[in-house]
């Protein structure tokens, strides 16, 4: 008996580490693929119009991609699907690289990012602490943040705007807490659909830091 529950959970933990690192390879993968994508769009100059309608279009080919999540087709859409996000930023990103200090400040959203992620996911492995507990609040913020800005994109409030990226920032921090916790504790089994919450908590909280960081330079 003793046996039988230790060799389930050696298996468990072999299939958790498994995980982990197909969904943190994948992850890099789609983040360097997503980062190419928008230096095209940037390069190309697109305007707000195509910017807003591959964002649009991207969460249909989202909806594809967790269908197709277990199946091999699911690795094609997920990079069509995260390169669809990386172009779709290069309207905002030419926005803030036109600042005088706006590369600087691009590059700095984006380690500041890169920072917050690597720490709290892996605090998140290391300790294996369940942190779905999170679950409810974060949805309801979720939801708040995304009435909020379309209430917001009427008013073109620019506190409103400040206070509302700040809060997106404090949601993807949970989230990344919470979507690392779900991998680690089982409650994800799949490296994709893994690899795509943790992609979005990434580039949103990057973008939430970098208007954040844009306001604050007041070149806005």
């Amino acid at each position: 008996m003793t046996q039988q529950t230790m060799y389930s959970t050696g298996t468990s933990t072999l299939e958790v580490n498994k995980l982990l690192k197909n969904t943190y390879m994948l992850l890099s993968m789609t983040l360097a693929f997503s980062a190419v994508c928008a230096g095209l769009a940037m390069a190309l100059q697109i305007g707000p119009f195509l910017s807003i309608g591959m964002s649009l279009g991207s969460l249909v080919v989202l909806f594809v991609t967790l269908r197709k999540a277990e199946s091999a087709a699911g690795l094609f859409w997920v990079f069509a699907f995260t390169g669809m996000q990386g172009a779709s930023l290069g309207y905002i990103l030419n926005h803030y690289a036109g600042m005088a200090n706006g590369p600087q400040l691009i590059m700095q959203a984006l380690g500041l990012t890169s920072v917050i992620f690597v720490a709290l996911s892996g605090y998140a492995v290391t300790t294996k602490k369940d942190f779905s507990f999170m679950r409810g609040f974060l949805i309801a913020g979720l939801v708040i943040m995304v009435v909020g800005l379309l209430v917001n994109m009427f008013l073109g409030n620019g506190m409103m705007f400040m206070a509302l990226n700040a809060g997106i920032a404090l949601l993807m921090t949970g989230f990344i807490l919470y979507d690392t916790s779900r991998i680690v504790n089982g409650g994800e089994t799949n490296y994709i659909r893994a690899t795509i919450s943790l992609y979005l908590d990434f580039l949103n909280l990057f973008m939430a830091l970098l208007h954040l960081m844009g306001i604050g330079g007041g070149d806005d």
